[in-house]
């Protein structure tokens, strides 16, 4: 939860592919405190069977830039009929070795103190879209 001095933040991931939550995707947490600082690993967790991360680490005092790495390509492996059945749908390359086109996703974004940040990942085989949700 955020504080007057921190910001909070928490995720979660829907397969748009089948229109589901996108289970067991581990995410990764990191935070800096300005442009020029080295990057901070935090915590890590996975997303539950409704596609949260509920358990994510609170940031520490002074965060000004935060980071979610969400590990996609082990899901989409784990998932290969999500991946055949996109393909089958779309009139897009094959994807070839990783089940996934993109094996990670990488969100990086700027908080202020007080303030919650909720970061959906829209996720196919062949594309991603977040948005800052409330």
């Amino acid at each position: 939860m955020s504080t007057a001095t921190t910001a909070s933040v928490s995720t979660h991931i829907l397969d748009t592919s089948i229109g589901r939550p996108a289970e067991g995707v581990a995410i990764a947490l990191s935070a800096r405190s300005g442009p020029g600082a080295r990057w901070v690993a935090l915590g890590a967790s996975a997303t539950d069977a409704d596609g949260r991360c509920k358990d994510l680490p609170a940031l520490p005092e002074g965060t000004t830039h935060v980071r979610l790495d969400f590990e996609t390509e082990a899901y989409f492996t784990r998932s290969n009929k999500t991946v055949k059945q996109a393909e089958a749908q779309q009139d897009a390359p094959r994807v070839r070795d990783s089940g996934a086109f993109f094996p990670e996703v990488a969100i990086t974004f700027a908080v202020v103190p007080g303030e919650h940040y909720h970061v959906p990942l829209l996720l196919n085989p062949f594309g991603y879209s977040v948005y800052r949700g409330s």
